[in-house]
């Protein structure tokens, strides 16, 4: 079960007794711990009835105990394992024995009054463990995964509900072009922009130019964008703004470099009818950095993205070697690019 769907159920008030919530997406992670709190035990809830634990400091037979005891007051309780490495084929930093076949008996009849969280905050799972087969086959499995295009823009339509307002397609798609798929950025500008707009109001292009800023990499964007239409001056502008902001200009050579990169390698690709699913997968980026790739990529010859990667390794070598300057360096590889693009 995804985290949209999952959450969805928990603030209808169907709560599993055991979760098993894996993947790198700590927000995900965190803000659906939050919403199980918030359902089982209350926002003014007894912190005595929600307990945590680390797989790598306690003993799992002791979390399973604490799940079996009847909480406090007799209301429910909440117990959160994190960490827990038992799915994984990693090897433990801290060497504790854990009873493993406890907690699978656990999770085959839970308790009614207690609800199990167990975070797994990895990439992989060891699917040929008994415990991952079990947990999958027993608990609520949710996935703390990246977001796809579409899962985005329900979460943004989720978060604009919740702050009692709206947002167009379009107010979607600029939020996403300036932030990327950085969750805990985007809820934070999504909490700006509702004051901005206040209750009933509506999100529009405007708003979001008006109050999220751009980041570092939509900024190298616009820089490329700049070079493309041979307009050095607009990319100097964006440069110097960044200087001011005290950005590193290697840092900004790198982001360079990297893009030109992904420019090349997705035209390649696209050449041999790769679709931008399997462009992502073999690349190992995010969908929508090879979706904005696919959209730009029509606008460079291979021959000048390559000119442009090996001049990049240059300008890097002639910095780091003590041969030029650093902010003159990048300003002289800005001019190279509105001539070779």
């Amino acid at each position: 079960m995804n985290y949209l769907q999952a959450k969805k159920e928990v603030k209808n008030g169907k709560v599993s007794p055991v979760y098993f919530i894996h993947g790198t997406q700590q927000f995900l992670i965190e803000d659906f711990s939050q919403q199980v709190l918030d359902q089982v035990v209350g926002q003014d809830g007894s912190d005595m009835n929600v307990i945590t634990y680390s797989f790598s400091e306690t003993p799992i037979e002791l979390a399973v105990q604490e799940a079996e005891t009847l909480p406090f007051l007799g209301a429910n309780k909440v117990v959160i394992v994190k960490d827990f490495q038992a799915v994984t084929s990693q090897k433990q930093d801290v060497k504790i024995e854990h009873d493993i076949d406890v907690l699978i008996k656990y999770i085959e009849n839970p308790s009614p009054e207690s609800t199990l969280i167990l975070v797994a905050p990895y990439e992989k799972l060891d699917e040929r463990k008994k415990i991952t087969k079990r947990l999958k086959k027993e608990a609520t499995v949710i996935e703390a995964l990246p977001f796809d295009d579409r899962m985005m823009k329900q979460w943004i339509e989720e978060q604009t509900a919740s702050h009692h307002i709206q947002i167009t397609k379009e107010a979607q798609e600029r939020l996403v072009e300036r932030l990327g798929f950085d969750l805990l950025l985007a809820a934070s500008e999504l909490k700006k922009l509702a004051l901005y707009v206040g209750e009933g109001g509506e999100i529009t292009p405007r708003e979001v130019d008006l109050l999220v800023a751009r980041t570092l990499e939509q900024d190298v964007f616009a820089l490329i964008d700049f070079a493309v239409k041979k307009r050095l001056d607009g990319a100097l502008v964006i440069y110097h703004d960044l200087l001011k902001q005290k950005e590193d200009p290697l840092k900004i050579l790198a982001l360079l470099a990297r893009q030109f990169r992904i420019y090349y390698q997705v035209k390649g690709l696209s050449k041999q009818a790769y679709s931008q699913k399997q462009i992502a997968a073999q690349l190992k980026l995010h969908p929508y950095a090879v979706k904005l790739a696919s959209q730009k990529v029509s606008q460079f010859e291979e021959r000048s993205l390559l000119t442009l990667l090996e001049a990049a390794a240059d300008t890097d070598y002639a910095i780091k070697s003590g041969k030029m300057e650093k902010v003159l360096a990048v300003e002289l590889l800005l001019m190279k690019m509105t001539q070779d693009l």
